[in-house]
């Protein structure tokens, strides 16, 4: 039986260099940000530059969701040409993106019987989107067919580990992502909440480290204790970073020194999307490993 082709979909909030999803015929659709009135989408994108700018100064933008109708239009074009979609969408435990997505493959599929769509909610956030996104490519091109590859994502999405440090827990709490109280804990002078992405792709406030560097450093002692049985099979790491390249390239050579298997580091600067809700200052570390 000859396996049908596939096509791999996502969105923005992968947070990964556009580059890479040209490169990789990777479509992706976009969840939407609001800034000073104005509405930033794929067509229509800010500078990460000037949109921690407009941050730093008081600006407070806000995301809505990909819809239904954004998704079948996004996928439409390949499911004419023949093809199969896996989707690999935004964690439903920090937007309503995951569940249009389904529904709009539920809509196609009835309509459409010859068609056939997987939607795979990763639990995961940027750049932990964009490393299970890279697995998914690497298993298609090692020959997985589309249920496969939807199988391994699935057994193996809780082992993207995600591990973070933010300047200001405010923005978090606006966008609903953490409680007041411990945005307010994580405001207290010269002290840097530390969190990470639960089981249910929540962003959870673990602990506190005093002063910038301590912070940075903690995301590799973070790491350190989730590695587990993955310490040798970290080749690629991920970090992302709401416009503080220098902190993240610190990170980096942390975690080079501590881990001689991984043999290439990807940064990128935290799109408008996520950055909405982290915020400035955001450094985020993402890897494999036993558990999150």
């Amino acid at each position: 039986m000859v396996m049908k082709d596939y096509a791999i979909t996502t969105e923005n909030t992968c947070d990964m260099p556009y580059e890479y999803y040209t490169e990789n015929k990777v479509e992706f659709m976009y969840l939407p940000c609001t800034l000073d009135g104005m509405v930033y989408n794929k067509e229509h994108d800010i500078e990460a530059k000037e949109f921690y700018s407009r941050m730093r100064s008081g600006s407070m933008p806000t995301t809505s969701q990909v819809n239904t109708e954004d998704a079948k239009r996004a996928w439409l074009p390949m499911l004419e040409e023949g093809k199969e979609i896996l989707h690999v969408s935004f964690s439903s435990g920090l937007s309503g993106t995951y569940n249009s997505c389904r529904l709009a493959a539920k809509e196609l599929m009835e309509e459409n019987p010859q068609y056939k769509i997987i939607v795979v909610d990763t639990l995961c956030a940027s750049m932990g989107q964009g490393l299970i996104l890279q697995k998914a490519l690497e298993l298609k091109e090692g020959g997985s067919s589309l249920d496969e590859a939807a199988k391994w994502l699935e057994e193996h999405k809780l082992n993207l580990c995600h591990v973070f440090t933010v300047d200001d827990l405010m923005h978090l709490h606006r966008g609903g992502r953490v409680s007041k109280v411990s945005a307010v804990l994580g405001t207290m002078i010269n002290i840097k909440p530390m969190l990470h992405v639960d089981n249910e792709g929540r962003l959870i406030l673990l602990s506190k480290a005093r002063g910038r560097k301590k912070a940075l450093q903690s995301l590799v002692d973070m790491m350190e204790e989730r590695v587990g049985s993955y310490r040798d099979q970290n080749d690629v790491i991920y970090i992302s970073h709401g416009d503080c390249e220098e902190d993240a390239a610190y990170v980096a050579e942390l975690v080079k020194k501590q881990y001689p298997s991984v043999k290439t580091i990807m940064m990128n600067t935290i799109g408008s999307t996520i950055g909405a809700h982290a915020g400035p200052g955001t450094v985020a570390l993402f890897f494999m490993g036993d558990r999150r």
